[in-house]
């Protein structure tokens, strides 16, 4: 773990703590992102880092941290861990100071950062979903990475209660928008369609495979890529539904509330955008591959 508090990295868990006046804890006033760790390399740190300074701006977080310097943080940390499969998660926040609402007394912002290993196979067998009934976020709060992930914790435990992976939210004009901790995404008559950002948060992963699914339209397995207002009815209907984030990858959705997805099976194109994700992630440009120096 990185602690800005103190100024450097430790192993050892016990020292893995956070001040409880840190504003981050009792008010919420922080934001995060997270970046997987494949084969001992950072998968699209550069592109999670500009979310989490966007995320910050957002958030009136008023730091002296540069994007060079966070980085250079980021990737020592994950070198002195050892870890070459998990992720690395990391936070900025208002910092400590007192228990009051406001930040002004506030010492300065700080910054964590800690590793996760994780060598368990990933499950890439199909999932059931539902519509959630906890309220959206407001676009505000829903397109920056905060700490605020209660609405995103109900969902979950929402959709674990009643049998099933996650639940859906869908925008306050009743279109699809996203999953508690991941974009979705549609395939109707060959052409791959997600819903708009501009009301939920930008994934990385759902970014990026837009962009390595050109390949299956030059290959003529796609016929078209759209992001768009999408509706219910049109997403119930899509032959392929899937789910796409850094955790989940890219998953099938087999059924939606009562409505089985297509044949009810993996499709062939959730298939192809999986092993896309694997392979760049293995194999990818050192743009979206950040090797650490063990």
């Amino acid at each position: 773990m990185y602690s800005s508090i103190f100024g450097g990295i430790t192993t050892e868990p016990e020292a893995m703590v956070i001040p409880m006046d840190d504003h981050m804890v009792h008010r919420g006033h922080g934001v995060f992102d997270t970046a997987a760790i494949m084969d001992g390399h950072l998968y699209e740190l550069d592109q999670h880092l500009d979310r989490f300074l966007k995320s910050a701006s957002m958030a009136k977080i008023k730091h002296s941290f540069d994007k060079k310097e966070i980085r250079k943080i980021l990737i020592q940390t994950v070198s002195a861990s050892k870890c070459k499969q998990g992720s690395l998660r990391y936070w900025l926040s208002a910092g400590p100071g007192d228990f009051q609402l406001s930040p002004s007394h506030c010492h300065q912002p700080s910054l964590y950062a800690i590793v996760i290993e994780d060598r368990s196979p990933s499950n890439q067998k199909g999932v059931r979903v539902i519509t959630s009934s906890i309220p959206i976020k407001p676009p505000q709060f829903a397109t920056m990475k905060s700490v605020n992930y209660l609405p995103n914790v109900l969902s979950k435990m929402e959709a674990e209660e009643k049998g099933a992976y996650a639940a859906i939210w869908l925008d306050n004009d009743g279109f699809i928008a996203e999953g508690p901790n991941m974009n979705v995404a549609f395939v109707k008559e060959n052409e791959l369609f997600m819903p708009c950002f501009d009301k939920i948060l930008s994934g990385c992963t759902a970014k990026r495979v837009l962009r390595l699914s050109e390949g299956l339209v030059r290959e003529e397995k796609l016929k078209g890529i759209r992001v768009d207002n999408v509706s219910v009815e049109e997403g119930k209907s899509a032959d392929e539904m899937m789910l796409i984030g850094s955790g989940v990858l890219v998953r099938a959705v087999l059924q939606w509330d009562e409505q089985i997805i297509g044949e009810g099976k993996e499709g062939p194109v959730t298939q192809a955008l999986l092993n896309l994700i694997l392979e760049d992630m293995k194999f990818g440009p050192p743009t979206v591959r950040v090797p650490i120096p063990y």
